[in-house]
């Protein structure tokens, strides 16, 4: 069975080092796997410490925070602590002309100040097991791919229904290891958590756009939340009856600070990462798909900043529109950089050939394994084909171009009339009326029309003549008066004006279809889809297939080829331990970063009105008088700090979490150089960037003046100490659900 393969290669350490701070590692193996290795790099604890189903942890201490974050839990009353980018959403629902909570900041005096954020919920992890048997029961060797699917679907329906479980708990089975192994989870989501406190953007998102994915960084990224829950201390719906949840456990924080090589730990939710891809899916990113979206971008960003440079009105209108196109962008760039610099398809080539020696060494496993890698990469290099039309098509049709990306909603009428009729698509145009004030607000034609005439013609020029659908042939982009045909296009949709719309509008339903029917944006829009549904598409599933029923195999292949190889599972947002060291690093030659920033750095980077680097005058006058509490160091406040813990997205909000469990930091982006590390970590160059706990709470209690809030937690020192933090919570916690043996 191929589950005892892989629980065997769980107790085996490997020959083939991984890099220290590389992986993302499920929690309830690290005593097997990664507690030796943890505790020689400096850490204090136990894996029962981490990890316990019997005693309160600090895995109960972790939540899924909105389903795409991460959130720690830092008192015996259910405060929460998260990125302010994961709680923006909530500061942005609740500012008014009034009370503007995304520029002044919020801060709650008393819990019965604190907001509540419908649908906002806190999920905990309450136990873990190896469910691979029971979900791959009844799959065979002449198993088709569909019937294995439908099998596994059906395993899982019948395992959630049956699994021992509290009524208020839910359960999650996910694949691991490209669908080789399966885990299940046992969870308690809780759907009422309310916002405490909120620093300003200016000191929550200091830096913008310009910093983002950088180091050194000076952000105070952080919000705070409480989770709510029932008199029995379970999860349960919106009441104002409902009292502050009381949590197995929460996290101490340390005032003591960091140094360089100090052991670090991230606990969270990672979304994706592709670690186990061969050597032409490498290349394929590199030289490829990565080049082609940022060469989009980069003509998209140039037009916009071109005349957000020039005029104040439209830099407002423009600038969540630019950092939204330039967050894909800038990382992109990293990514290829860091590929290339790590030599990461020279290192792919390398494994491949012990990979194959050691295969072809073994009859059997020749005989089981053979020819899949090379399969793999050929369909890999056979998908290439595919792979700039795909790009072009959804940076196009999706992400730069904003009247393309709003004919989606043009269409939706019309496939409403023509399925449903004209009740059904009178709703649509309800919606649509609803819509367009806000669009129009912060939309300027002549730049969407100059991107779409530059990005047109960079289609033209690099795609090739059977892509070239007929209503782009007859627009010619590469002659002489390309522009004006455009602006003649422009002229004619109902999507370039507000009045225009309007004019759409006001008709009966019947009419606004048929009006639609006949714009000639829409066909032009309707052209180039078509042609990707019809003759893209088709081959972009057909190879996707293909090659994730091969990463299947081959992932299955390495688990049996490489026996003296510790592997962690890709992030799939499932709870992940990543573990490092506090360290600094050097991007490149005569460049070397420290691991830490501090408020000085804030203040060098500051300008006036500008809407990156502005700073509210009371932040100011705290630098300026030196009032920093007990959170300076050596008469400092540090800021932010990074390590070689591996990290993606999902990770936003995680722990930073000492040697002795206790939290010093807060996860909240990667290094430039290091975005490539969702496929090729490399700890020469791979850090992530955490606000400094210390920055944070002096933001919350000199800034916000919540001291009230900072009472709560509990402070330690525990370098002083030089022991670990025990928490014991108030109330005794509710026994857990039996699970089955790990």
């Amino acid at each position: 069975m191929l589950k005892n393969l892989i629980l065997s290669v769980l107790f085996i350490l490997t020959s083939l080092p991984l890099f220290a701070g590389e992986g993302m590692w499920l929690p309830f193996l690290l005593s097997q796997l990664n507690e030796k290795e943890m505790q020689s790099m400096g850490m204090k604890m136990s894996a029962e410490d981490i990890y316990s189903v019997n005693k309160g942890s600090l895995k109960d201490a972790i939540v899924h925070f909105g389903g795409g974050c991460t959130g720690e839990i830092i008192s015996s009353t259910g405060l929460l602590l998260t990125n302010h980018h994961c709680g923006y959403s909530q500061i942005q629902q609740h500012s008014s002309l009034e009370n503007n909570y995304v520029d002044n900041g919020f801060w709650s005096k008393s819990m019965k100040e604190e907001l509540s954020n419908p649908g906002l919920t806190a999920t905990f992890i309450i136990s873990m097991a190896d469910v691979t048997n029971d979900i791959l029961k009844g799959i065979t060797g002449q198993t088709t791919p569909s019937e294995k699917q439908s099998i596994i679907d059906k395993n899982i329906e019948a395992l959630s229904k049956t699994y021992p479980r509290q009524a208020y708990q839910d359960i999650l089975i996910k694949a691991f290891y490209k669908g080789n192994q399966y885990y299940l989870f046992v969870t308690e989501t809780y759907k009422d958590v309310r916002l405490v406190a909120a620093p300003p953007a200016s000191i929550g998102n200091f830096g913008v756009d310009t910093d983002n994915w950088v180091w050194p960084r000076h952000t105070c990224d952080f919000s705070l939340f409480r989770i709510y829950a029932n008199k029995d201390n379970q999860p349960a719906e919106y009441s104002p009856d409902n009292i502050p949840f009381i949590p197995r456990h929460f996290l101490p924080i340390s005032l003591d600070g960091i140094k360089e090589g100090d052991f670090t730990m991230v606990f969270g939710f990672p979304g994706t990462t592709n670690e186990y891809l061969p050597s032409e899916s490498i290349r394929q990113i590199t030289d490829l798909g990565d080049p082609v979206k940022v060469a989009i971008r980069t003509t998209a960003l140039e037009i916009m900043h071109k005349y957000m440079i020039v005029d104040e009105a439209t830099k407002i209108k423009y600038v969540t529109k630019a950092a939204r196109i330039s967050n894909g962008w800038k990382k992109w760039q990293g990514e290829m950089e860091g590929l290339k610099k790590t030599k990461a398809y020279e290192k792919k080539q390398l494994y491949e050939a012990e990979y194959n020696q050691r295969l072809n060494a073994d009859p059997a496993l020749k005989a089981k394994y053979g020819g899949i890698l090379e399969a793999l990469n050929e369909n890999t290099l056979l998908s290439n084909k595919y792979v700039k039309i795909r790009e072009y098509s959804i940076e196009l049709l999706r992400a730069n171009i904003e009247i393309l990306r709003n004919y989606a909603r043009l269409d939706a009428i019309v496939n409403a009339y023509e399925k449903n009729g004209a009740t059904e698509a009178g709703k649509k145009v309800d919606a649509l009326k609803s819509w367009a004030p806000g669009f129009f607000k912060d939309y300027v034609r002549n730049i969407d029309e100059e991107i779409f005439t530059a990005l047109f013609k960079m289609y033209f020029e690099n795609i090739e003549p059977p892509f070239h659908f007929s209503r782009l042939n007859v627009l010619a982009p590469l002659d002489a008066g390309f522009a004006d045909r455009v602006h003649l296009l422009f002229d004619g949709s109902p999507l370039a004006s507000q009045s225009q719309l309007d004019n759409l509008l006001n008709r009966n339903t019947e009419d606004i279809v048929n009006a639609i029917q006949n714009d000639g944006l829409f066909l032009f829009y309707k052209e180039m889809l078509d042609l990707y549904t019809a003759e893209i598409a088709p081959n972009v599933t057909k190879y996707d297939n293909l090659i994730s029923e091969g990463m299947e195999k081959y992932m299955a292949a390495q688990l049996e080829v490489f026996k003296d190889k510790r592997f962690y599972p890709d992030a799939n947002s499932t709870l992940r331990i990543t573990y490092g060291n506090v360290n600094g690093y050097s991007p490149r030659d005569a460049v070397q970063y420290e691991n830490q920033t501090w408020l000085e750095g804030v203040m060098e980077k500051y300008i006036p009105g500008n809407y990156e680097f502005d700073l509210p005058q009371k932040l100011i006058d705290l630098y300026n008088k030196k009032d920093y509490g007990q959170y300076a160091e050596n008469g400092r406040i540090p800021v932010c700090f990074i390590a070689s813990n591996h990290t993606t997205g999902g990770n936003s909000g995680s722990p930073a979490i000492d040697a002795y469990g206790n939290l010093i930091g807060l996860n909240f982006d990667r290094v430039w150089e290091g975005t490539m590390s969702d496929y090729n970590y490399d700890a020469s160059i791979c850090r992530n960037i955490m606000v400094d706990i210390r920055y944070v709470l002096f933001i919350l209690d000199k800034y916000g003046d919540c001291g009230h809030l900072v009472k709560e937690m509990k402070l330690v020192h525990p370098k002083a100490d030089v022991k670990p933090t025990q928490v014991t919570p108030k109330k005794t916690p509710k026994k857990s659900v039996p699970s089955k043996k790990h």
